[in-house]
């Protein structure tokens, strides 16, 4: 049954394969569960609730990812979305959470129409397949960064980062460092050897050096600092009560706080970003899985689309923030997955963690961090395939422009943007506007547009 559906021996996998970059990739994300419910407190919104409107938005969503599109693509709510919901939507704009979530429900809606009427599809396709390869590397070293700011191993300093002190506060921050590096160098030896799940075998035993360090007193937890056990209290919990607090909220909302300006802006600032993460994210991972072809276009892309706008008008009405692609599912796809058997493993353990939720949770940053370092360096080797010749810097320049604006600007979107927008004008100024696609003109106009107005 599951080769019919998923197609396995045409896409050269098979299900231990499928299974095991399912978890992985899982694996890398599950820190989500964790951070979105921290994140989305501040707007005042029940951890425990948000907890289960996560795992059960991703699993939605995902599963129409696996089914819809047969793509190892996993989802779940967006870092960066989550936060601008609680701090700039409710904390600085001074909405209830659940007008944000309201906002969040009618952008998925806009995104189902678009979706259904191939606008999408249509901006995926009229990217260059050169600035689409500049996007899988910039992504590469993005999660790589995300994954040194995981291990504590980059912090904020004079020169806005730098390497970390691995003897200041050595109990907590600095063996969380080291054990970081050693999770990475374990990674990597796996991998070089050709081990089968190197990186998830890499997480599972950071994770089990980090509790032997804590038995022997090497590690030691202090909650106020952000250092938990590692050591789960509890395995299972069964309490699906907290989901009312938050389920359906998006329409019990005060229509006459709502100021009609400010609210297109926020639906709109949801909807820009949720767009171009996924783009990003969906043209970066299927690069690295070579998932594109020869015009750089990715087959089944509208399904896909489809997914990710279903998963986050869902995920609002569960009570979560914007659902959206997982740039982690490079883990996946480093692991060997290639198609939605992968998507719906990751799926049905986020399911799952709605009852084994203290489990999962304790997994610790410092554990996820080397797999996201290792799937970076996978990534990044997409830079081979631009041509940095003199009769390609039309080309070459804005990829190298987007890969550069990722981790420095922390944001994916931004690297599409000033990508696009330099191809562009590139282009346009050397005498080769002609073959710029119509779509990346009226893109590279928003684009400034936001930039002046947003």
């Amino acid at each position: 049954m599951l080769e019919k559906l998923f197609k396995l021996k045409q896409h050269q996998t098979n299900v231990k394969t499928e299974v095991i970059a399912g978890i992985t990739t899982f694996m890398t994300m599950a820190y989500i569960l964790a951070v979105n419910p921290s994140i989305l407190s501040d707007a005042g919104m029940d951890p425990t609730a948000v907890l289960l409107a996560t795992a059960i938005a991703s699993f939605i969503g995902t599963a129409c990812m696996a089914l819809m599109a047969n793509m190892p693509f996993v989802l779940s709510a967006g870092m960066g979305l989550n936060a601008y919901l609680a701090y700039t939507v409710v904390l600085g704009m001074g909405y209830s959470w659940q007008v944000a979530l309201l906002a969040v429900f009618v952008e998925g809606l806009i995104f189902i129409l678009l979706s259904l009427t191939n606008v999408r599809e249509a901006i995926f396709n009229s990217i260059p397949l050169t600035l689409k390869r500049g996007v899988s590397v910039g992504i590469g070293l993005f999660i790589a960064f995300i994954g040194l700011q995981n291990a504590g191993l980059a912090v904020d300093a004079s020169t806005l980062v730098t390497i970390t002190s691995f003897t200041d506060n050595f109990t907590t921050h600095g063996i969380c460092a080291v054990l970081a590096v050693v999770g990475l160098m374990l990674t990597a030896v796996l991998h070089i050897r050709g081990v089968k799940g190197s990186i998830l075998i890499g997480i599972v035993a950071t994770w089990v050096l980090g509790i032997v360090c804590q038995l022997i007193g090497l590690y030691v937890p202090n909650a106020e600092s952000g250092f938990y056990s590692l050591i789960p209290e509890a395995v299972i919990s069964f309490d699906f009560s907290k989901l009312g607090k938050t389920f359906g909220q998006c329409f019990q909302v005060d229509w006459g706080t709502i100021r009609p300006l400010d609210f297109v802006v926020v639906i709109f600032a949801f909807l820009f970003v949720d767009l171009f993460d996924t783009l990003g994210t969906l043209i970066g991972v299927a690069s690295k899985a070579k998932m594109l072809d020869e015009k750089g276009r990715l087959p089944r892309v509208k399904p896909a689309l489809m997914a990710d706008a279903i998963g986050t008008s869902a995920g609002a009405v569960l009570g979560t923030s914007t659902v959206t692609t997982f740039v982690e599912s490079a883990s996946g796809v480093a692991a060997g997955g290639r198609t939605g058997l992968t998507a719906m493993v990751s799926g049905l353990l986020f399911l799952l963690a709605t009852l084994f939720a203290p489990l999962f949770t304790t997994i610790p940053s410092f554990a996820t961090a080397p797999a996201l370092i290792m799937v970076g360096f996978l990534m990044v080797s997409s830079v081979t395939e631009i041509s940095f010749e003199d009769g390609n810097l039309t080309e070459a320049i804005p990829a190298y422009i987007a890969i550069i604006a990722m981790p420095l600007f922390y944001s994916i979107s931004e690297g599409i943007s000033l990508g696009i927008i330099s191809y562009v004008v590139l282009n346009l100024f050397t005498g080769k506007g002609k073959k710029v696609h119509p779509i990346m003109y009226v893109l590279a106009v928003l684009f400034i547009l936001k930039y002046i107005f947003l």
